[in-house]
């Protein structure tokens, strides 16, 4: 390790390879928790490597616990975190309202490291059982058009850098990694990302895959859209600006998006959301965030007709029924 962070501190990058085996020994522990807290701290000192990236993302997926549901068509919706505004749970309620339009969602989730509480915690919370059965899942998909992936079930290995990330509790490059190591590989993917400078990495990454995507970027540093700012989407087509009202929304403010203090009320707030009670600004950032993912389905759509979708999702009642028949199946 001494040489590793002796390579950081002369600001040198990895190569693909280099990267993989690091992330790969940090994963099995043959580093001590001092070693690796440093290297984590040292490395998000300054700009990830495309290489690099692709390198961590290769270990972890031949480290993880294999997942075949190749027969659907998936989505995943997942920001990075670490963008440090203590939103509440977007992506989250955004992926049951998409479930409830009809298409299926693989939603990948952990719990929270730099905010109160993560998609997991949310869950949890609500009394949702984690599993990695495969039948189960498949059930889930059928009949709630939505099943959840626990992380640390699917990738144990990491397991022991858990317990730092959650010390640190700041943002690291696993935060980076966690919407590309989605072990169902679902074939599109809405990725809500921190920086623009991540966006445009995770941009080169994903125009050399088969995926359909949306990467999205808010300009005053939120990894998903609020409404209160403009926001940068990258796509196969290219990347365009949008504001709320190219989505026919109105503009929130930052303090209309704000989460709960407590892993409990972050619960409460979601199941209220997705039960079509939340506040016109909540509503209108999900249906936002709702409506990319739709697009990545309906390519032929203008966003505006993605927005109703999603709008119905949530005002018939479907999108609470796919969280009632999701926590059916888990029982």
């Amino acid at each position: 390790m001494k040489e590793i962070l002796t390579h950081l501190f002369e600001q040198k990058s990895f190569s693909k390879l280099e990267a993989k085996k690091i992330l790969t020994d940090l994963a099995l522990g043959k580093y001590n928790n001092s070693q690796m807290a440093a290297f984590m701290t040292a490395f998000s000192m300054r700009s990830i490597r495309v290489e690099e990236l692709e390198g961590f993302r290769e270990a972890m997926l031949e480290l993880c616990i294999p997942l075949d549901l190749q027969e659907y068509d998936l989505i995943d919706l997942c920001g990075t975190g670490g963008d440090g505004k203590d939103t509440f749970n977007i992506s989250t309620i955004s992926s049951f309202v998409v479930a409830g339009a009809g298409y299926k969602v693989a939603k990948h989730g952990n719990y929270g490291v730099s905010s109160i509480s993560g998609s997991s915690n949310v869950l949890e919370e609500l009394g949702y059982t984690f599993t990695k059965d495969t039948d189960k899942l498949k059930k889930s998909l059928d009949v709630a058009n939505i099943c959840f992936l626990h992380a640390p079930l699917f990738h144990p290995a990491m397991k022991t850098v858990a317990p730092i990330r959650k010390e640190l509790g700041v943002k690291t490059f696993f935060n980076m990694l966690g919407p590309m190591v989605n072990p169902a590989s679902p074939g599109r993917q809405v990725v809500g990302v921190f920086s623009l400078e991540l966006a445009r990495l995770y941009a080169y990454f994903y125009q050399k895959t088969a995926k359909t995507y949306a990467i999205i970027h808010a300009t005053d540093g939120y990894d998903e859209i609020t409404l209160s700012c403009p926001f940068k989407v990258f796509s196969k087509t290219g990347e365009s600006y949008f504001s709320h009202s190219d989505l026919g929304l109105h503009k929130t403010k930052p303090v209309d998006l704000l989460g709960a203090k407590t892993v409990k009320e972050a619960a409460e707030l979601a199941l209220k959301i997705i039960n079509g009670e939340g506040t016109k600004p909540q509503t209108e950032v999900v249906l936002a965030n709702s409506a990319f993912a739709i697009q990545c389905f309906e390519q032929n759509k203008c966003i505006e007709d993605c927005v109703a979708i999603a709008r119905e999702s949530l005002e018939s009642g479907n999108a609470i029924q796919s969280f009632k028949k999701l926590m059916e199946v888990c029982q």
